[in-house]
């Protein structure tokens, strides 16, 4: 008989006993469960343990590591969310702004949200003359992200656009007068620069092996509460919102995120960079976006080196195909593609003999089926690189080459 089966019929008489010999046995059977507890809570909850867990990996990924526990328990029980947050948040600013903004006195005054006396009668009637706007200033609050030793700070354009005075307060509480050195619209991405040395750098990672479930952490100042850090997981990625004014697919994540997050990182368990966190739907809760980090380091390199970011540019907009649309063009209802709704005037899809109504089935090759199909090939290619389209037009098909331009904008615009 093993030890195990030794103790339990031991328990069992003791407890037989007890019946007839008063509080004697209880004693004894409550001595062995003490026994047995301190047994068991050195077997399997061990303070700090030795035993090995099986098919254990390193803590940086890859093979399995004899002799190692697993990675999440040495990752949070020995608090490393806390190690990285203090180490990363040197390199965490917080971004005040003040921003200058004229309203017209007069709801009829031309130029004004109204539209004035032009927006019901046209421009020739204008009983008023023009007066100048009253001005005011408001205040926002975001967060940066320090990408050089010398000063510059990687940010969300949406911080600081139009701002007339930029505030940037460092991790140990100097503050210095930002200026934008430049500004990519098209990623909501800006780059702010201080007059310092010897700045703390953020620890770059990268963004393509992320996968739903990993963990996501998220420093900034939200709702100017400098130096908040939340956590959570990666919960999505290739996230596309239509109300943004970004042509980036983003990361979604729940770690919290707030008004005042703009522009500070995301990081991995490692302590590495993999997003810049950029927006929250305000409808729901947990529900954040980032800029993958990626992208973030093309945007940042571009507007170092060139001032702006070389975009590859085609120019044609585009509609998805359904069977109803397909019915209404003379389009057979299982024809796949993407509609040519409108070509660019003096853009390369109109140098090459595009029109609205080609139908583009294929793009080097590829079959595309939807507009981001298509804008994902474009994305793969620089300006001055050649497009191979198939194109079905009134019934036959037809090979158009297109050489992709450079997006003709300085990379602030708006629109």
């Amino acid at each position: 008989m093993d030890e195990m089966s030794t103790v339990s019929e031991r328990s069992t008489n003791t407890g037989r006993q007890s019946n007839g010999r008063g509080t004697a046995g209880w004693v004894t059977a409550a001595a062995l469960a003490v026994v047995l507890g301190f047994w068991a809570g050195h077997e399997f909850w061990p303070e700090k343990s030795s035993r090995v867990l099986p098919n254990t990996v390193a803590p940086g990924g890859g093979a399995t590591v004899p002799g190692q526990a697993s990675p999440l328990g040495i990752l949070l029980a020995e608090n490393s969310i806390a190690d990285i947050a203090e180490q990363t948040s040197k390199s965490v600013v917080n971004i005040d702004t003040r921003t200058s903004i004229a309203i017209p006195d007069s709801p009829f005054q031309m130029g004004s949200p109204f539209g004035g006396f032009e927006f019901f009668f046209g421009r020739q009637m204008q009983p008023f003359e023009e007066q100048a706007p009253r001005r005011f200033e408001t205040q926002g609050t975001g967060s940066g992200l320090i990408v050089r030793q010398d000063g510059y700070i990687l940010t969300n354009n949406h911080v600081v656009r139009n701002a007339t005075d930029i505030k940037v307060t460092l991790a140990d509480k100097r503050v210095f007068s930002g200026k934008i050195v430049g500004r990519d619209a098209f990623t909501d991405l800006a780059l702010v620069k201080i007059d310092t040395t010897n700045l703390p750098v953020a620890k770059m990672g990268s963004s393509k092996a992320l996968r739903p479930g990993d963990w996501a952490i998220a420093i900034g100042s939200p709702l100017g509460l400098d130096h908040t850090v939340t956590l959570g997981i990666i919960s999505a990625l290739g996230r596309s919102l239509g109300d943004m004014k970004s042509n980036v697919e983003l990361i979604q994540t729940d770690a919290a995120i707030n008004p005042g997050n703009s522009g500070g990182p995301l990081l991995n368990i490692k302590g590495e960079v993999v997003g810049i966190n950029t927006a929250v739907r305000s409808d729901a809760q947990n529900i954040g976006f980032s800029i993958p980090v990626d992208v973030a380091s093309e945007v940042t390199n571009g507007l170092l080196t060139r001032g702006r970011v070389a975009r590859p540019y085609v120019g044609v907009y585009m509609q998805d195909l359904d069977p109803k649309l397909a019915r209404s063009l003379g389009l057979p209802p299982n024809a796949q593609g993407v509609i040519v709704s409108r070509v660019g005037p003096d853009s390369p899809a109109e140098q090459s003999g595009l029109v609205q109504g080609d139908l583009i089935q294929r793009v080097d090759g590829q079959t595309v089926t939807a507009s981001k199909d298509l804008q994902k090939l474009v994305r793969t290619h620089k300006p001055g690189d050649t497009l191979n389209l198939l194109v079905s037009r009134g019934g036959l098909l037809k090979a158009v080459p297109v050489k992709v331009g450079d997006y003709p904008g300085d990379g602030n615009r708006e629109e």
